[in-house]
Order: structure tokens, then C-alpha cells, then sequence
């Protein structure tokens, strides 16, 4: 980073400087007029003139005056950036000027709707967060296990869970702050199991009266790059038909029964959905479905008729991010071509031009993983018509979970490749030729 950067013409760095010494000369010429009229009218004394130097001539005089004036105006200058650079110390290792062009030029970056929840959405919006600032994150509202669960039933209120995860993942606090609201009891009467995220995000909704205020606040507190929205406010409860026609109430349950799902579905079944939502889905230059899971986390929100319908109208870029690996009880034996298809069967079409898949499935999952990878599947590509990308996205220390920085990388790279292009659809083609390794 050097001193070109610092005076980019995108910052407007240089009509600031150049407006304030206008502004200082202004208020120079000004002075020197009422000095000189008062001196026309009333003469000074004689060591005003010793003290204007008036026995040097008057050039000499007048570059004595600018130099002094100019190093006046450094040590003044050089004095405040050190008392306002005092105050930062986690920069002590980072010069100001490369965080300040970093986030004119995170500001500038994409409008980008990630939409799912639980760690697959979290791990996905760690990565784009160093990409640009302006991010959505898009939760369902419908989990009801564990802490949010018990929160949900014992006070009312939304499921904070998906929320905390997507605000620590998205700010730009101190680690000790992130592992302090991702903080789980393990022991109390009341508190063991609860994390203190989700305690923190309910009683600010008490103190500020409204859910949403205190998702607003909590990612002021958190220094968010970015907002998290729920898809609605609505209280809903997720549903399963299973192919053996059985049905069953509650998200936490769903995944327990370890049978085959043929659908998903909200009940009540039109909720309405999040205006918020809606507004950032239809201006979002970038819509990114997943990862998560598929019945869980990501359908949930696309249940929602209106946030479907705002993705289908949306002229944004839209990729569906697949899962690595198969989640017992939900996604067992799963392909990318399976995971796409509910999709669809459950969507529609219009809501995807790509989908973003991991082609490195040489690493060993062990047995307590209690999954396998996710195939490719033989007609992934002409199910979805538009593109297939195959990379590698998978977190080696994790080889269930994607890799924050890989994943970014290949979404925002499918952005640039996509948006450079005249954004027409692809026409249906040979499959090898809709498959893109990156």
C-alpha cells in the first residue's frame, strides 16, 4: 500500500485537501484586509513592525510567512493523527491508510443476499465479508431446537440462533468478543445450554421493545459488515411428508426420524414475508442459496412465496451453493444432481443460473462424521440448464464444512465471470460443455 492509494480519485481525498486550502487562503486574505485598513486608518505601534518583520523586504517577508504557516499546518496535522491514531491500537500493526482503502473499496463492492442459515450461511459469509460490505444475510425463522427453541417457546420471540451465528460471523470485533457471544453454559439451573448470544440478542429485544431493533443494534455492537434479516416475522413451524406418507411437525424433529423426505412445507403456509427482505433480494446484484441444510435451513426461506418470488424476479446473478458432504437423517446418499433437484421440486424454476459444487472429494471422512461427500451426480448440469462450477471449496481441517476463504473465492469469481458476460441464458447444450472447473 502506498501514497497512491491513499489519494485514489474514488476516495475524494484530493478535493477535500484542495477545498480546506482554498478555504485557509480565504480566510488568510480576509485578515490581511482588516490588517491593512486598520494600519491605513490608525497607525500600529513601533513593535508591531518588528514583529511583522518589516525590515526584511517584503518578498523575503512573505516566504518567511508561508514556510511558517506550512509547518505550522504539518505539526498540527501530524500531532491529531497521532492523538486519533492513539486510540486505535489494534491497528498498531496495520497502517490506517491500508484499512481506510480497504473498506472505501469493500463499500463499492457487490450487493450480495446470502439466504439459509446454521453454519453452512455463516461460513459462507465469514469468506464475503472480505470481498464487499454490503451484505444480506437471509435466516428462517422456523428452528425450534436447542437454545432457540427454548427461548422461542419459553418467550415468544424469533429463534436467535441462525441470527448470532451470522452476526459473529459478519463482524469485525475482537476474537475474545466473537468466542464471548458464541459462549455456550454447560451448567446452571435455567442456563446450561443456552449461548450467551442468544441470551444477549432476547434481552436487548426486551430493552428496545422489537426483535428486529435489537438484530439492528446487535450488529452496531458488533461492528457488522453488513445486516441479517429474517424471511419473515411470522410464527411458523416447519413441516415433513416423508416418501412413506407420514407427516411430521417441527424442525428439530424432522431429522430424527431418519426416513426418506419427499417435501417440506411452513404451516401457516403463506406467511407473509420480511418487507426488508424483499427490497434487498430485488436490488441485490448477487444472490447466493446455501450452503446449509437443504430441509432445514435453506428451503425454509424459500417456502416463504414472496422471498421465492423476489429471487425468481431478481436480475441478479443466482447461485446455489451445495453442500460437501450428506447430512445423516436429512440428505443421506445425496448428489449434487438430488440437492438441486428438491430445489426445484420445491421452488420452481428461476431461482438458480448456477450451482457451485465441490469436485474435491478425495478426503477420507471418518466413521463419527456419520456422512460421505456429495457425488456429482450424472445430470446435474442439464437439470439445472445454465452452469455447473466445480471446485475446490472444501475445508481440509473439516472436510464436512466449506472453506470461508476458498468458497468466497469461487462465488465472487462466478460473479465476475458472469456479470462480464451479456447475461443472456446459457442455450441447452452438449452437458460436458455446461460444467466449469475453476
Amino acid at each position: 500500500m502506498n501514497l497512491v492509494k491513499w489519494l485514489y480519485p474514488g476516495m475524494h481525498v484530493k478535493r477535500w485537501l484542495l477545498l480546506q486550502i482554498v478555504g485557509v487562503s480565504l480566510i488568510s486574505l480576509g485578515v490581511a484586509y482588516i490588517l491593512a485598513h486598520l494600519y491605513r486608518a490608525e497607525p500600529f505601534p513601533e513593535f508591531v513592525g518588528a514583529l511583522a518583520l518589516q525590515f526584511i523586504d517584503r518578498p523575503l517577508r512573505g516566504i518567511l510567512f508561508i514556510v511558517a504557516g506550512v509547518a505550522l499546518i504539518g505539526l498540527a496535522i501530524m500531532r491529531l493523527n497521532q492523538s486519533v491514531l492513539s486510540a486505535f491500537d489494534a491497528l498498531r500493526d496495520e497502517s490506517i491508510v491500508d484499512v481506510i482503502y480497504e473498506r472505501r473499496c469493500l463499500m463499492r463492492g457487490p450487493r450480495v443476499v446470502a439466504i439459509g442459515g446454521g453454519t453452512g450461511l455463516s461460513t459462507l459469509l465469514r469468506g464475503l465479508k472480505r470481498h464487499t460490505s454490503n451484505l444480506t444475510a437471509i435466516v428462517t425463522v422456523a428452528d425450534d431446537g436447542g437454545s432457540s427453541g427454548r427461548l422461542r417457546r419459553e418467550l415468544g420471540v424469533p429463534p436467535p440462533g441462525d441470527f448470532r451465528q451470522c452476526l459473529v460471523a459478519m463482524s469485525e470485533v475482537e476474537p475474545l468478543t466473537a468466542r464471548l457471544f458464541q459462549y455456550r453454559f454447560r451448567e446452571g439451573i435455567g442456563l446450561d445450554g443456552h449461548s450467551f448470544g442468544n441470551l444477549f440478542i432476547v434481552a436487548l429485544a426486551a430493552v428496545t421493545g422489537s426483535f428486529e431493533r435489537a438484530i439492528r443494534e446487535s450488529c452496531r455492537v458488533l461492528a457488522v459488515r453488513g445486516q441479517v434479516l429474517p424471511s419473515t416475522m411470522a410464527d411458523v413451524t416447519l413441516c415433513a411428508e416423508f416418501e412413506d406418507e407420514d407427516r411430521i411437525r417441527g424442525e428439530s424433529r424432522i431429522t430424527k426420524t431418519h426416513k426418506a423426505i419427499r417435501r417440506v412445507f411452513l404451516d401457516p403456509p403463506q406467511p407473509p414475508a420480511y418487507a426488508e427482505a424483499i427490497r434487498s433480494i430485488l436490488h441485490a446484484d448477487l444472490i447466493v442459496i446455501g450452503p446449509g441444510s437443504l430441509y432445514t435451513s435453506v428451503l425454509p426461506n424459500l417456502l416463504v412465496g414472496e422471498i421465492a418470488c423476489a429471487v425468481k424476479s431478481s436480475k441478479a446473478t443466482k447461485i446455489y451453493v451445495c453442500n460437501v458432504a450428506t447430512e445423516r437423517g436429512e440428505t443421506d446418499h445425496f448428489s449434487v444432481e438430488d440437492h438441486v433437484r428438491a430445489l426445484l421440486d420445491h421452488v420452481g424454476p428461476g431461482v438458480l443460473d448456477c450451482v457451485l459444487a465441490n469436485e474435491n472429494l478425495s478426503l477420507h471422512l471418518p466413521p463419527e462424521f456419520d456422512s460421505q461427500p456429495v457425488s456429482l451426480g450424472e445430470g446435474t448440469a442439464r437439470l439445472c440448464q445454465h452452469k455447473l462450477v466445480l471446485a475446490d471449496v472444501v475445508d481440509p481441517a473439516s472436510p464436512t464444512h466449506h472453506d470461508p476463504e476458498k468458497l468466497a473465492e469461487a462465488v465472487m469469481q462466478i460473479y465476475c465471470e458472469m456479470t462480464q458476460s451479456t447475461r443472456e441464458r446459457l442455450p441447452i447444450v452438449p452437458e460436458e460443455a455446461l460444467v466449469v472447473r475453476l
